[in-house]
């Protein structure tokens, strides 16, 4: 694969980065309407691969915050086309790593020192390359070694990052007034904890060691003394990314194995700890030899107050979604309805939300649950393609709910993802054992 020499890393230089990407995004749609003015029947399929394509391709160049974006968005199945989630699923662990020079400048910025000092062999060219950072093979004292350094320029672009793609979030995602502002303040100041490395290995530790008596999961060692701000060291991990295991696994019981210590590694931090790792996405987990799930990144931890956790988990009980006055009562501790709603509009996301909870919690509900269920799957991509083109939503304010949703419905929607392409049937409540 093609390296880096160079990263933009001024607000102008990302700007103009994204500014041609929007040129060319430009060119694809002009050619589109040419030839849909000769041929009325043409569908947008090349459209969409065509631009995503070159967003892909623009943010990969810029790495950080960008491109991190890019990732949370290939989680979105049901709502991008499918060219843009394969593209942009891409951010997840395949994107072009920084040039062996680049890594021993970065590396000796970060951490004082060239890496050859620190460790007995270290490989520049790196394994992994993702939206923060890349992975090198180390070797120390006969102990292989995952090294993690953060891209240049990182931590200092993300909130200029943010406001140039923040329009277009607004005009998506339908944000209107100032109450949108809370939940670009959560996605920058998590982005931000992503790139502090010294309390991802906090965070690491204190979630490893509280989940190590889950059966069939495994997590690597962190070394302190070997980290810094951006570097990370930690134990190498053998095995393969859980999607490349998903594509070739024939074997059910390996399936419900993985996806039995998936789930309960998941439900366990929600319930018991309250910080859950908030972002569920293949790249972040690996499979070994002895179909062990291994959990590699905790730069994204999502603490649950409890403020949120009550009404949120009191919501997933069938009977209280299906009690009106309960269920009012909660859409305002949640933030869902406003004081200031007209009765139309509590209505309207009164409805929207019910159907939505009563799909979305519908696992919680049952002893097992069989993610391979298309069904399932079918109703959640109709219920999201309704809503998408659903015109009166786009009339009204579309601020709703607590800033806690950005990160919990992520987590869970990829959880979901994650478990659906396993094809994994779960016993739900068998993280209870583990109290």
């Amino acid at each position: 694969m093609k390296t880096i020499d160079k990263i933009p890393t001024t607000k102008l230089g990302r700007t103009t980065e994204l500014v041609k990407t929007g040129v060319k995004v430009g060119g694809n749609y002009l050619k589109y309407y040419s030839k849909k003015a000769v041929n009325p029947d043409l569908t947008k399929d090349q459209l969409n691969e065509d631009n995503a394509t070159d967003i892909y391709d623009g943010l990969k160049n810029l790495k950080g915050s960008a491109l991190k974006v890019a990732q949370m968005l290939s989680m979105e199945k049901n709502i991008l086309p499918n060219a843009y989630v394969e593209r942009f699923s891409l951010a997840q662990f395949s994107v072009p790593p920084l040039s062996g020079p680049l890594v021993r400048k970065t590396f000796k910025k970060y951490h004082g020192r060239y890496p050859e000092e620190l460790y007995d062999t270290f490989a520049t060219q790196s394994i992994n390359a993702a939206s923060i950072g890349q992975v090198h093979k180390a070797v120390k004292d006969g102990k292989k070694l995952a090294v993690k350094i953060q891209y240049p320029g990182v931590a200092n672009s993300i909130s200029s990052d943010l406001a140039m793609v923040k329009p277009i979030a607004i005009r998506m995602f339908n944000l209107k007034g100032k109450d949108s502002e809370k939940y670009f303040k959560e996605l920058e100041g998590k982005l931000l904890e992503e790139t502090d490395y010294i309390l991802e290995v906090k965070q690491s530790k204190e979630i490893t060691l509280a989940c190590s008596k889950i059966p069939n999961l495994k997590f690597p060692k962190y070394y302190q003394d070997l980290s810094s701000e951006r570097i990370i060291t930690m134990d190498w991990m053998d095995g393969v990314h859980l999607s490349e295991f998903t594509k070739q696994n024939k074997d059910q019981n390996k399936a419900n194995k993985i996806g039995q210590a998936l789930w309960d590694f998941y439900m366990y931090q929600m319930h018991v700890l309250k910080a859950v790792h908030a972002d569920p996405h293949p790249g972040n987990f690996l499979v070994d030899h002895n179909d062990n799930l291994i959990a590699i990144d905790f730069g994204c931890v999502k603490k649950v107050p409890l403020e949120f956790y009550t009404p949120y988990f009191e919501l997933a009980d069938k009977k209280n979604i299906d009690d009106s006055r309960f269920f009012a009562q909660k859409m305002f501790q949640l933030e869902i309805l406003r004081e200031d709603d007209t009765p139309k509009e509590k209505r309207f996301f009164s409805e929207l939300f019910h159907e939505m909870l009563s799909l979305f919690t519908k696992p919680f509900n049952e002893e097992t649950f069989d993610f391979a269920d298309e069904g399932f799957w079918r109703k959640i991509t109709e219920l999201s393609e309704k809503y998408s083109k659903d015109t009166e939503l786009r009339k009204m304010n579309g601020n709703r709910g607590s800033k806690h949703f950005l990160y919990i419905n992520r987590t869970f929607f990829g959880l979901y993802n994650l478990l659906h392409d396993l094809k994994a049937k779960i016993h739900v409540k068998n993280y209870e054992k583990h109290l």
